[in-house]
Protein backbone atom coordinates (compact mmCIF):
# COMPACT_ATOMS: atom_id res chain seq x y z
CA UNK A 1 0.00 0.00 0.00
CA UNK A 2 2.80 2.37 -0.64
CA UNK A 3 0.90 4.09 -3.25
CA UNK A 4 -2.26 5.06 -4.12
CA UNK A 5 -4.17 5.78 -6.93
CA UNK A 6 -7.75 6.84 -8.17
CA UNK A 7 -9.91 9.04 -9.29
CA UNK A 8 -10.78 12.40 -7.11
CA UNK A 9 -14.77 13.06 -5.87
CA UNK A 10 -15.05 16.53 -4.19
CA UNK A 11 -16.85 17.34 -1.28
CA UNK A 12 -17.06 20.36 0.55
CA UNK A 13 -16.36 21.51 4.53
CA UNK A 14 -17.96 20.41 7.45
CA UNK A 15 -18.77 16.86 5.84
CA UNK A 16 -19.92 15.39 8.97
CA UNK A 17 -20.59 11.60 9.92
CA UNK A 18 -24.66 11.67 9.28
CA UNK A 19 -23.88 12.70 5.62
CA UNK A 20 -21.45 9.75 5.07
CA UNK A 21 -23.51 7.25 6.69
CA UNK A 22 -27.25 8.62 7.41
CA UNK A 23 -27.95 7.53 11.08
CA UNK A 24 -31.22 5.68 9.44
CA UNK A 25 -28.45 2.83 7.97
CA UNK A 26 -26.84 2.14 11.73
CA UNK A 27 -29.30 -0.84 12.23
CA UNK A 28 -27.23 -2.98 10.59
CA UNK A 29 -22.87 -3.11 11.16
CA UNK A 30 -22.93 -4.80 7.47
CA UNK A 31 -20.59 -3.27 5.72
CA UNK A 32 -21.46 -4.30 2.13
CA UNK A 33 -24.86 -2.50 3.32
CA UNK A 34 -23.23 0.44 4.62
CA UNK A 35 -21.35 1.13 1.47
CA UNK A 36 -24.15 0.82 -0.84
CA UNK A 37 -25.59 4.14 1.17
CA UNK A 38 -22.08 6.17 1.50
CA UNK A 39 -22.65 9.77 1.12
CA UNK A 40 -25.80 9.12 -0.82
CA UNK A 41 -27.25 12.22 1.07
CA UNK A 42 -24.48 14.35 -0.62
CA UNK A 43 -24.39 12.72 -3.80
CA UNK A 44 -27.18 10.06 -4.60
CA UNK A 45 -25.54 8.39 -7.45
CA UNK A 46 -22.30 8.52 -5.48
CA UNK A 47 -21.94 4.63 -4.24
CA UNK A 48 -22.88 3.52 -7.45
CA UNK A 49 -20.37 5.56 -9.96
CA UNK A 50 -17.33 5.24 -7.74
CA UNK A 51 -14.56 2.92 -8.87
CA UNK A 52 -11.95 0.98 -6.57
CA UNK A 53 -9.08 3.26 -5.78
CA UNK A 54 -10.79 6.46 -5.88
CA UNK A 55 -10.54 9.31 -3.40
CA UNK A 56 -12.47 11.55 -1.48
CA UNK A 57 -11.69 15.05 -1.30
CA UNK A 58 -13.12 17.00 1.71
CA UNK A 59 -12.50 20.78 2.96
CA UNK A 60 -12.49 21.79 5.98
CA UNK A 61 -13.52 19.03 9.10
CA UNK A 62 -14.37 16.55 7.19
CA UNK A 63 -15.77 13.80 9.66
CA UNK A 64 -17.48 16.34 11.95
CA UNK A 65 -20.68 14.76 13.89
CA UNK A 66 -21.01 11.76 16.16
CA UNK A 67 -17.92 9.58 16.96
CA UNK A 68 -19.63 6.88 14.82
CA UNK A 69 -17.32 4.54 13.37
CA UNK A 70 -19.58 3.15 10.71
CA UNK A 71 -18.44 6.24 8.76
CA UNK A 72 -14.85 5.39 8.09
CA UNK A 73 -15.89 1.62 7.69
CA UNK A 74 -18.26 2.75 4.97
CA UNK A 75 -16.08 4.76 2.93
CA UNK A 76 -13.50 1.82 2.99
CA UNK A 77 -15.60 -0.74 2.02
CA UNK A 78 -17.22 1.35 -0.78
CA UNK A 79 -13.82 0.78 -2.54
CA UNK A 80 -12.27 4.39 -1.83
CA UNK A 81 -8.37 3.66 -1.41
CA UNK A 82 -7.94 6.84 0.57
CA UNK A 83 -9.65 10.81 1.38
CA UNK A 84 -7.53 13.85 1.73
CA UNK A 85 -9.22 16.75 3.39
CA UNK A 86 -7.54 20.16 4.62
CA UNK A 87 -8.22 19.11 8.37
CA UNK A 88 -10.39 16.09 9.75
CA UNK A 89 -12.20 15.95 13.08
CA UNK A 90 -10.36 14.32 15.44
CA UNK A 91 -12.69 11.58 16.50
CA UNK A 92 -12.83 11.09 12.63
CA UNK A 93 -9.18 10.79 11.93
CA UNK A 94 -8.98 8.13 14.81
CA UNK A 95 -11.60 5.75 13.79
CA UNK A 96 -10.54 6.10 10.34
CA UNK A 97 -6.98 4.72 11.04
CA UNK A 98 -8.68 2.35 13.45
CA UNK A 99 -10.60 1.23 10.66
CA UNK A 100 -7.97 0.97 7.86
CA UNK A 101 -8.89 3.58 6.01
CA UNK A 102 -6.21 5.96 4.88
CA UNK A 103 -6.43 9.89 5.21
CA UNK A 104 -4.23 12.71 4.55
CA UNK A 105 -4.46 16.61 5.73
CA UNK A 106 -3.32 18.19 2.49
CA UNK A 107 -3.78 22.49 2.54
CA UNK A 108 -3.96 22.38 -1.39
CA UNK A 109 -6.99 20.66 -1.46
CA UNK A 110 -8.62 23.12 -3.59
CA UNK A 111 -6.73 22.71 -6.21
CA UNK A 112 -7.56 19.47 -6.99
CA UNK A 113 -10.87 18.96 -9.08
CA UNK A 114 -13.42 16.45 -10.04
CA UNK A 115 -12.47 13.71 -11.66
CA UNK A 116 -8.35 14.36 -11.24
CA UNK A 117 -6.52 11.80 -11.09
CA UNK A 118 -4.62 11.37 -8.46
CA UNK A 119 -1.46 9.06 -7.08
CA UNK A 120 -0.95 8.98 -3.10
CA UNK A 121 2.83 7.73 -2.02
CA UNK A 122 2.39 7.12 1.66
CA UNK A 123 6.21 7.37 2.61
CA UNK A 124 7.26 9.76 0.91
CA UNK A 125 3.97 12.31 1.83
CA UNK A 126 3.23 13.86 -1.84
CA UNK A 127 0.09 13.62 -4.09
CA UNK A 128 0.53 14.07 -7.47
CA UNK A 129 -2.01 15.28 -9.13
CA UNK A 130 -1.71 13.84 -12.86
CA UNK A 131 -4.45 15.40 -14.19
CA UNK A 132 -2.99 18.73 -13.79
CA UNK A 133 1.13 17.90 -13.46
CA UNK A 134 0.96 19.33 -9.96
CA UNK A 135 2.23 17.66 -6.49
CA UNK A 136 0.92 18.83 -3.45
CA UNK A 137 2.38 17.36 0.08
CA UNK A 138 1.38 15.94 3.45
CA UNK A 139 3.23 14.91 6.23
CA UNK A 140 4.69 11.14 5.71
CA UNK A 141 3.36 8.64 8.13
CA UNK A 142 5.49 7.12 10.34
CA UNK A 143 6.12 3.59 9.48
CA UNK A 144 4.03 2.48 12.75
CA UNK A 145 1.01 4.29 10.92
CA UNK A 146 1.64 2.68 7.95
CA UNK A 147 1.69 -0.87 9.28
CA UNK A 148 -1.62 -0.66 10.65
CA UNK A 149 -2.85 0.86 7.31
CA UNK A 150 -1.19 -2.48 5.49
CA UNK A 151 -3.02 -4.89 8.54
CA UNK A 152 -6.12 -3.01 7.60
CA UNK A 153 -6.85 -1.20 10.64
CA UNK A 154 -5.95 -1.65 14.98
CA UNK A 155 -8.07 -4.99 15.36
CA UNK A 156 -6.19 -7.01 12.73
CA UNK A 157 -2.55 -5.27 13.48
CA UNK A 158 -3.20 -5.74 17.33
CA UNK A 159 -4.21 -9.82 16.39
CA UNK A 160 -0.71 -9.98 14.04
CA UNK A 161 1.03 -8.29 17.25
CA UNK A 162 -0.72 -11.21 19.73
CA UNK A 163 0.67 -14.15 17.18
CA UNK A 164 3.59 -12.41 16.87
CA UNK A 165 4.11 -12.78 20.70
CA UNK A 166 3.23 -16.75 20.55
CA UNK A 167 5.90 -17.43 18.59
Amino acid sequence: MQKLEGKSWIFGDNIDTDLIIAARYLNTSDEKELAKHVLEDANPSFATSISPGDIIVGGENFGCGSSREHAPIAIKASGISAVIAKSFARIFYRNAFNTGLPIFEVSECDKISQGDILEVELSSGKIVNRSKNEEYSFSPMPPFMLELLECGGLIEYAKKEIANSKT
